[in-house]
């Protein structure tokens, strides 16, 4: 499987913080705060696909929300492929940082 990019890791720590309870738009809303711009909802929707697909998530629909018309929503979970992903990105970046001088302090 090829590294993934800056944008699916992020989507994977969105669903990561809300594991079994991430849905499209919160993880929308997470990334979009995570990194200082909106995220378009078809770049969100598209992604998660896109991570399902390669086998990092799972999901699945719930059932009608209880308000008048409610929909239901897919709600997507972190593979065991995913969490290992994760620790491997983390373990880089620790490795990246960890040598970087520290700039602005006095």
């Amino acid at each position: 499987m090829r590294a993934p990019g800056g944008l699916e890791v992020d989507v994977l720590l969105a669903v990561a913080r809300h594991d079994g309870a991430a849905y499209g738009l919160l993880v929308r809303e997470e990334v979009s705060r995570a990194r200082g711009r909106e995220m378009s909802v078809g770049a969100a929707y598209t992604t998660l696909s896109r991570l399902e697909a390669k086998g990092l998530l799972t999901s699945h629909a719930t059932e009608p929300l209880p308000v008048r018309g409610g929909r239901s929503r897919r709600e997507y979970r972190l593979t065991a492929a995913a969490k290992e992903l994760l620790a491997a990105e983390r373990e880089c970046a620790d490795r990246r940082w960890g040598s970087a001088p520290l700039w602005g302090q006095a």
